[in-house]
């Protein structure tokens, strides 16, 4: 919900205070272990995914050892054809070669099988992931929501985890693969000869440079990457949120130049980020080339002294290819890791982000509540060093209509968040039938009350469904007859489809008017002890203001209710008018006895009442008492 003046929050810091967070290197030594802790849970798994990886890689690895003894097979056969003595064994190659195909189809069941299990495990783990957020994002304090855009943490749920299950599914298992390779080859390449293996390990020195200095290079452009991300996708978001508002005033060319700064950095440190993983590939290539220059060198020095066979040679040259490529998968892997990592350090900060005030372990529980509310010296601020409200104190007795005004800014809709609980207070105490509402659980506290704002909220359903919002155990009997007490029944059989008609995901298919009377519906279903009213007429007709005005006096009656209104004919009856300025209650009592001080009540009334007779609609503006807050 949106809050209107100075008491309503701290500044939104919203995408430019999320870009300091791209200043820094991200560490991710410690986001790894995090995610490790995750994988933890899933051992089993992980023990049959490297049980399948050690038998997949073994049988391609012992591949081209049985391969070479079949080349020096013929290579025999060959000779001795040529020099009359033997000819070719084509039933041993052949035994040979459909033991290779056996191998090769058992190494690709094993992967098969290796990369269904690790689907599995990583599309878990983001399944882990959203439900912690979903769980997190009830628990975090309205503070969180002041200072960061919509889009930020829905990119965190989306992007994110998306990126989280994609690289891990693909990544852990080339790790392991790669890993048992590098060490299955080199053992056969010993097997073979130790002179050509000494020459082919030159290029692990070089790899491991290569791969050090572009990994600390890309590092921070992968994690502005998945910011920049966030951003792009916070804008966006907020930009079709309010599409109209944004037409209206001509708002489209500074959405458009916002949009591109943030997409231009974007772009910038995207092309950073895959220019320097793309380097990986060419580097590996040419340090591998390097090496199996030098091994075909060598090997060729020694098959003219005989000291090696021609199988062999074919079968170490194939090994020099594989020990080349799982040091590339590596350093590729390097780069997928550091994406990995970003995206999971991104919803390892949302899950650390601080949450609400613990509820209280000896909770206060009852059963009905006659709806005594009081205001002991509070103190508030938003930011303690700024307080909004610094001394208030004031009492609603049970039953009474209490309106509180004053001018913009004067903490009436923050004494509405402290009343629900959507922040604490700093000082004092606010009193519910005498029990501080610390006292109390905030389901339980939040149960009394009953809300109807200026900012209405409807979601993509039926108006039946939107209407039982307010108490989900509801008959539809039930939710009907709070619609014909809030004047809603008339015009909902008006609408195709009645009470079963789908409000679309803008609320555009109905007028704002019918989405305040259908929220007005929600409250009276919910029948609270304790009503808030923060302008819940302010979006409606004369005449559909009169209809609500009555529901709303048949509601207040028995219910301590607050209203904050700037309409006379919401006030004017109130048992108790509260007037608030610069954060405390510097008035209270009733319309007439304010007028009769004059003081700031009467001043504001007055200039209200001036302004109102020099109008040319004087019986509509001498509804009017203040600016909306």
């Amino acid at each position: 919900m949106m809050m209107h003046g100075r008491s309503s929050g701290p500044a939104q810091g919203g995408p430019i205070a999320a870009m300091r967070k791209g200043d820094t290197a991200r560490n991710f030594k410690v986001t790894m272990s995090k995610l490790v802790q995750y994988l933890a849970a899933y051992k089993l798994q992980l023990i049959i995914v490297f049980i399948f990886a050690v038998a997949s890689t073994v049988f391609n690895i012992v591949g081209p050892k049985v391969l070479g003894n079949a080349t020096t097979k013929l290579f025999e056969g060959v000779m001795a054809q040529i020099s009359g003595t033997g000819s070719i064994d084509f039933e041993y190659i052949g035994r040979i070669l459909l033991i290779m195909l056996i191998l090769y189809i058992l190494s690709s069941i094993f992967a098969y099988l290796m990369g269904w299990i690790m689907a599995g495990v990583s599309t878990d783990i983001s399944y882990r992931f959203r439900e912690e957020i979903a769980a997190k994002i009830n628990k975090m304090p309205l503070s969180y929501f002041d200072r960061t855009t919509q889009g930020e943490v829905l990119s965190r749920i989306t992007n994110d985890v998306d990126t989280v299950n994609q690289t891990l599914s693909q990544s852990l298992t080339q790790i392991i693969t790669s890993v048992i390779t590098v060490v299955g080859v080199l053992v056969m390449m010993f097997s073979i000869s130790w002179l050509m293996t000494l020459v082919a390990l030159i290029v692990i020195p070089l790899t491991l440079v290569a791969v050090a200095t572009i990994v600390k290079r890309s590092q921070v452009y992968f994690k502005e990457q998945q910011d920049y991300l966030g951003h792009v996708n916070g804008h966006v978001e907020e930009m079709f949120g309010g599409h109209r508002v944004m037409k209206a005033f001509n708002g489209e060319e500074r959405s458009i130049e916002k949009f591109e700064t943030y997409n231009t950095t974007l772009y910038s440190v995207a092309w950073k980020s895959q220019f320097l993983s793309g380097l990986m590939m060419p580097i590996m290539n040419f340090i591998g080339n390097l090496g199996y220059v030098a091994v075909v060198v060598v090997g060729g020095y020694l098959t003219v002294r005989n000291t090696i066979e021609v199988g062999d040679i074919q079968a170490f040259i194939q090994y020099v290819r594989n020990f080349n490529m799982p040091l590339t998968q590596l350093a590729n892997i390097s780069n997928v890791l550091q994406q990995t990592a970003a995206a999971a350090e991104r919803v390892f900060e949302f899950l650390a982000e601080p949450e609400e005030v613990q509820e209280t372990e000896n909770p206060i529980e009852l059963d009905a509540i006659e709806g005594r509310v009081e205001f002991r010296n509070v103190r508030f601020g938003y930011d303690p060093e700024e307080p909004v409200i610094h001394n208030l104190s004031g009492e609603a007795k049970p039953g009474q209509k209490v309106a509180i005004v004053g001018p913009t800014g004067a903490g009436k809709t923050t004494i509405v968040k402290l009343l629900m609980r959507f922040y604490d207070v700093d000082g004092g105490a606010i009193l519910v039938d005498g029990h501080d509402i610390r006292e109390f659980r905030r389901q339980d506290l939040r149960r009394w009350f009953g809300m109807v704002l200026q900012d209405t909220w409807l979601y993509n359903d039926t108006i039946m469904e939107n209407i039982r919002y307010g108490r989900p155990e509801a008959t539809d009997e039930e939710v009907e007859a709070a619609a014909k007490a809030a004047h809603v029944d008339h015009f909902v059989h008006t609408l195709p489809d009645g009470y079963q008609m789908m409000i679309n995901e803008e609320t555009t298919n109905i007028s704002q008017g019918q989405m305040q009377l259908l929220t007005i519906a929600r409250a009276v279903l919910a029948d609270p002890r304790i009503l808030i009213l923060d302008e819940a007429t302010s979006s409606v007709d004369t005449r559909t203001e009169v209809l609500i005005q009555q529901a709303m006096d048949r509601l207040m009656v028995g219910r301590t209710s607050f209203i904050i209104a700037h309409r006379l004919s919401t006030i004017r009856n109130a048992d108790l008018i509260l007037v608030m300025r610069d954060g405390d209650i510097v008035e209270q009592g009733k319309h007439e006895e304010l007028l009769e001080r004059g003081g700031f009540y009467a001043e504001l009334y007055n200039s209200q009442f001036e302004h109102a007779e020099s109008g040319p609609e004087k019986p509509a503006a001498e509804q009017m008492l203040m600016p909306a807050d």
